[in-house]
């Protein structure tokens, strides 16, 4: 029987949108026969939570390439005892558990007094690949930042107990994922919309040995426990604070095990991407560099349609409508678009009324369809000139200026400009 890869992955966002589709299909395909299942318990006290996890299978389904099986323990507080230990059943036998967005409280809250920490220790320890993002990646350290009750109500910073599953790979951190939010505009919403005004003050209350390990936006870290080795994925960078002081770590560095186990020892042990491994080569390819939001995706598009309409290209045009379209699709499992879910349909809209726009006026350049007629009787007119026939120069200009065609008699020689409506 060939033992399972020990394998935990934290993603500071965008665990279901483009930017990871990547890296979920290079992790499923560590495992030989995957079993997925989704721990849907972080937003299973959100009225929608039946829909985030539909979105969740779909977005597996058709662009991980893989199927994933919601456990159903979105609420475990007074759940139906045959449904409860179905959904243990199906998180035990996992080989591959995911776990996103919602409330690290709630889940912790929820998980007490269950098997369910057990379950996910065990996996780390023996064998299985675990992907914990967002709120659920708070959950993996130490210590938990109750972020709703602190940004939402207005709470004291404080800190909950962890689950702790960065302890079995020696790892004495916290976890702090959207590391690099910026939706606050003019106030900081930096480290899980903690500011750093209180996370300085989380930070006075860690151990000796603790630190803080920061996860971007669409940035994962890919901690591999049987390589002593961590990996960093994605769009942004991987951040280990410590004391306030902090280290930076880009996409495609390779951390060892022991930076993270102390990482105060000052030495790094970064080293350039290595070569891709079995693994990452059996990924399929998903087309050069993923923009990092909707809106970003969107920006790209009109400027892509833009471009086209004045080149006259209506061909690419009509290819930047439609690739938006297929980005909309795409990010649509995303439970993080915010506002660029309108803009980019805004701008999908617009690019759609100025094609239909284009579609009465001609996106043809009109000079270059003329220009074969109005020379050839400019040079009727050159004839007639030259013979000293200005009574016919004059109508053949009159004629032309009928049409909207302006000839301009010049030292350089005869330009016509068209005058267009």
């Amino acid at each position: 029987m060939t033992s399972l890869p020990r394998i935990l992955t934290i993603m500071g966002s965008g665990e279901t949108a483009p930017t990871m589709v990547k890296v979920h299909r290079e992790l499923v395909a560590r495992l030989s026969k995957p079993a997925a299942v989704l721990l849907d318990t972080p937003y299973g006290f959100q009225e929608n939570a039946p829909e985030l996890a539909s979105r969740a299978v779909e977005y597996f389904k058709t662009s991980v390439n893989t199927s994933i099986t919601p456990a159903g323990l979105g609420r475990i507080d007074g759940a139906d005892p045959v449904a409860l230990q179905h959904g243990l059943n199906l998180l035990s036998d996992a080989t591959y558990v995911f776990a996103g967005p919602g409330s690290p409280t709630y889940a912790l809250r929820q998980w007490k007094g269950t098997t369910i920490p057990d379950m996910l220790h065990a996996k780390i320890r023996g064998g299985g690949v675990v992907t914990f993002a967002s709120a659920a990646a708070l959950t993996l350290g130490t210590r938990t930042v109750p972020v709703y009750e602190i940004y939402k109500c207005g709470e004291e910073p404080y800190w909950l107990e962890g689950l702790n599953l960065l302890g079995d790979l020696g790892i004495p951190a916290v976890v702090i994922p959207h590391y690099n939010n910026a939706e606050g505009g003019h106030h900081d919403t930096r480290f899980c919309y903690l500011g750093e005004r209180r996370l300085i003050a989380l930070e006075s209350e860690l151990g000796d040995d603790e630190y803080v390990i920061g996860i971007d936006e669409h940035t994962g870290l890919i901690i591999d426990f049987d390589a002593e080795s961590a990996r960093v994925v994605g769009n942004g960078v991987v951040t280990l604070r410590v004391d306030g002081a902090s280290r930076t770590f880009s996409s495609g560095e390779t951390l060892s095990l022991s930076l993270l186990r102390d990482p105060r020892d000052g030495e790094s042990t970064t080293s350039p991407p290595p070569p891709p491994s079995a693994a990452e080569q059996a990924v399929d390819a998903v087309g050069g560099n993923v923009p990092a939001s909707l809106r970003a995706a969107a920006e790209h598009r009109k400027s892509e349609f833009d471009t086209a309409l004045a080149s006259h290209d209506s061909v690419a045009a009509t290819r930047a409508v439609l690739d938006l379209e297929a980005d909309i699709r795409q990010w649509s499992a995303d439970t993080l678009t915010g506002t660029d879910g309108d803009y980019a349909r805004d701008t999908f809209r617009g690019m759609i009324l100025k094609l239909g726009e284009a579609a009465t006026s001609g996106l043809a350049d009109p000079r270059a369809t003329v220009a074969p007629y109005v020379e050839a009787i400019l040079e009727i007119r050159k004839v007639v000139r030259a013979e000293k026939r200005y009574d016919l120069s004059d109508i053949i200009r009159d004629a032309l200026a009928g049409a909207r065609v302006e000839v301009r008699d010049t030292p350089a020689g005869v330009e016509w400009v068209l005058q267009l409506p």
